[in-house]
């Protein structure tokens, strides 16, 4: 049986694991015959199966003394080794290696050779101070081995207990000598006793190494708390000293100077460790980098200042006009109150990017805080500092970045801050925005009043609907409505288009849009007040031309973009252009609606069915937009005599009332007129106008009041292919704030009441509808 590293040696008692299968069919073999078996060693011990010629000449004859198979299929064997062998050949067999051996006699004869003898006593000697110096020998295995007297029993035991690689105990097996195998093995245990005093004497050094390190890490940790305790550093400079300085050097105002002082000789005289001193280094840091009273120095031009925000933004001409109204009368006072600016429109018309530019404009900072989602007052006012993790707030925070107290401040999304039980937030920012208190801010952590009226606040929103009034009433609120499709394909040509073309990778004159094609994207695949999308879409249509330029394998090749390949690069229109009806119906009317994102044009569809007099209404209203439908109806039947409709017409119909697309909720008070108009055509049979549409709110009496939203709203009109739209006459005077492209392009008539919309809104075929009473 071939061993893997291991020597087997005469006497020698040694456990072996057999996992191979020839090895255990020869050890199942040797055991059905007899209980004695060779083991040799292999030459390498990486060959699974040896050959004869991978094997030594040279092995033991072992008697099996105990065998135990084990779940994994191995055989676990005790052997005891019997004599030393030399294989003369080897016997054919197919499982396992059959060998010819010869039993070699090793015959022990001091007499004619003291040698021998005097070799013995030295070995004994060497392995004594061996196992002493070891300590890998046990006391009573030591003992034993004393009293072994077979010589080569002798050696065979103490080899045993010697780390000796198998290649050298192979060597001492072969030995043909009892001298020859004592000087080997007394050269080994020299060698091995000599090896364990150099380890002792490594061991000894580095130990003293370690103690030595040790005690001077413990003295240099002694002086560094005196020296801390001293306010001094390691290099020997006084810490407290530079802070002291630092402070001393600091511009800001007495109080903030004279309670950081405090603060600070409570640290100085503080030890190192409490954990109250990192909380007053921290606070006094916090103070000493924020910047009091360091200031962008200003260089007001107010005709530059006009040129960059025509150069960053086309339109938005109020926001502009305040700007540089602000920037003239600065520049003739030295010091105004920051205006609080309120930019109030739906997504995408550059609100947030107005205010970079209006930044960039008076050259000043620009600082960014955005408040969609924050529920927590300590994120305006900060925590009080006997919190854990106490910090100031983000408007302090956002003033120590950007390193000056008058910078441009955005604070982004101010209609979506919520409050929970951790307080309001949009209560905190009274203080912040109130040009009367914002000079006096108190944060809770530096608890130091700190001057905020130089700084310009800038707010955006989507709606005021989400801004508490008492928060309105600090702003100054500023309204972008949605542009118009001239005006998109204007901010795609000058900004849009070129920032694409760079973004994509490239160069100016690539891709030529035709402004047909730019339109043809504006109307049939955006419906927005922004543009977001349409940016969108052309980031998409750039991105497919890169990827057939790469697959042509054409740098060089210009691309033109013309209406007819628009459908080829972008797919299927999402929209159809203009939604207005292209027929005069009974019963269905267009009315005009605003949400967050801009205008919307509103279908309203009304039936009438056999019945007892019920009111439908489907289309997911709101509760003001289902009142609105019942003040409707009422207005209709007090009107029945003079639309020619019997007294007790609502007696025998049923009457369905639909606004399409159900899953969006709509609401509001704005369809009270086209709810009207709806119920008087079905209840007459008279068609509405499909190139007219309304907005109002109506009374039972049938009075219109005002409506909000009005430049989206006509926005929508023109975007729907509306001709004519009618109004609430008191918002008459908001048309001065709708763009001159639109009024011009729209018929708009002003009514006072119902009955003037229903004479201009059916098609009565030349009968008389109302006179009002």
């Amino acid at each position: 049986m071939p061993l893997r590293d291991i020597v087997i040696f005469p006497y020698m008692v040694a456990p072996l694991v057999v996992g191979r299968k020839p090895s255990i069919l020869a050890l199942e073999d040797a055991m059905e015959k007899s209980t004695e078996i060779v083991l040799v060693t292999q030459k390498a011990s990486e060959v699974n199966t040896p050959a004869p010629e991978d094997l030594y000449e040279y092995g033991t004859l072992v008697s099996v003394m105990q065998i135990l198979r084990l779940p994994d299929e191995t055989i676990k064997t005790l052997v005891k080794g019997q004599r030393k062998v030399r294989i003369i050949s080897y016997l054919p067999h197919g499982d396992f290696l059959q060998a010819e051996v010869e039993e070699m006699e090793e015959s022990v004869d001091f007499s004619s050779n003291p040698l021998g003898e005097v070799l013995q006593r030295a070995c004994s000697r060497s392995f004594e101070n061996y196992a002493a110096s070891s300590h890998k020998v046990a006391k009573d295995v030591l003992k034993t081995i004393k009293n072994i007297e077979n010589p080569h029993k002798y050696l065979n035991v103490i080899l045993s207990h010697l780390p000796v690689n198998s290649l050298e105990k192979q060597k001492l097996l072969e030995a043909d000598s009892i001298e020859d195998r004592l000087q080997q093995v007394l050269i080994i245990l020299q060698r091995e006793v000599k090896m364990i005093e150099l380890e002792q004497s490594i061991d000894a050094k580095v130990k003293a190494k370690m103690g030595k390190n040790q005690r001077d890490y413990f003295l240099s940790e002694k002086v560094h708390e005196i020296q801390s305790q001293l306010g001094r550093d390691e290099d020997g400079t006084d810490e407290m000293s530079e802070l002291e300085n630092v402070i001393l050097a600091k511009k800001m105002p007495a109080a903030a100077r004279e309670k950081t002082l405090k603060e600070f000789k409570k640290l100085r005289n503080m030890p190192a460790m409490s954990a109250e001193t990192a909380v007053i280094r921290n606070y006094i840091d916090t103070i000493i980098s924020l910047p009091w009273k360091k200031k962008s120095r200003l260089k007001i031009d107010v005709n530059k200042a006009e040129k960059i925000l025509d150069a960053d933004h086309y339109g938005l001409a109020k926001p502009k006009e305040r700007i540089l109204e602000y920037l003239a009368v600065q520049a003739q006072v030295k010091k105004l109150k920051g205006p609080i600016l309120c930019l109030v429109g739906p997504p995408g018309v550059g609100k947030t990017s107005i205010c970079r530019s209006i930044a960039r404009a008076m050259g000043r900072e620009f600082a960014r805080l955005s408040l969609g989602g924050v529920r927590d007052e300590a994120e305006i006012r900060g925590h009080r500092r006997t919190y854990v993790g106490a910090m100031p707030g983000k408007i302090i925070q956002s003033l120590q970045k950007v390193g000056v107290s008058n910078p441009v401040f955005c604070l982004d999304e101010v209609d979506k801050m919520s409050a929970d039980f951790r307080g309001d937030p949009s209560a905190a920012l009274l203080e912040v925005l109130d040009p009367e208190q914002n000079n006096s801010f108190n944060d809770h952590y530096i608890d130091l009043d700190y001057d905020l009226s130089e700084i310009f606040f800038i707010t955006t929103a989507n709606s005021l609907h989400g801004i508490p009034v008492p928060l309105q009433d600090r702003l100054e609120i500023i309204t972008l409505s949605g542009y118009t499709e001239e005006d998109k394909e204007k901010i795609a040509e000058g900004f849009l288009v070129p920032k694409q073309l760079k973004e994509n990778g490239f160069k100016a004159g690539d891709i030529n849009f035709t402004s047909g094609a730019l339109m043809e994207i504006i109307r049939l695949y955006t419906r927005e007040a922004g543009v977001r999308t349409l940016e969108r879409y052309i980031a998409s249509l750039c991105r497919k031309i890169a990827r057939d330029r790469q697959k042509r394998g054409d740098q060089k090749k210009k691309y033109r973009v013309s209406v007819q390949s628009i459908k080829k690069f972008l797919g299927t229109p999402r929209f159809r252009h203009g939604t207005a009806e292209e027929t005069d119906e009974v019963g269905l009317t267009t009315g005009l609606a605003w949400t967050e994102v801009g205008g919307e044009l509103l279908q309203i569809e009304a039936t009438l069915m056999p019945g007892a007099g019920k009111l439908i209404i489907t289309g997911k209203l709101g509760d003001v937009m289902q009142e609105s439908a019942q003040a409707a109806l009422s207005y209709v039947r007090s009107r029945a005599e003079v639309l020619g409709l019997a007294d007790d017409f609502y007696q025998k119909l049923d009457i369905h009332i639909h606004v399409p697309e159900g899953a969006i909720p709509k609401d509001g008070p704005s369809a009270g007129i086209t709810l009207a108009t709806t119920l008087a055509s079905a209840l007459t049979k008279f068609p509405v106008k499909h190139y007219l549409a309304m907005t109002g709110e109506i009374t039972l009496r049938g009075r219109i009041l005002p409506i909000g939203g009005l430049t989206e709203k006509l926005l929508a009109a023109k975007r729907g292919n509306i001709t004519h739209v009618l109004i609430p006459a008191e918002n008459e005077r908001d048309l001065a704030d709708v763009p001159p492209k639109i009024r011009n392009s729209l018929t708009i008539t002003p009514v006072e009441h119902m009955d003037d919309v229903l004479e201009l809104a059916l098609i009565h075929e030349g009968k008389i509808l109302s006179v009002k009473k």
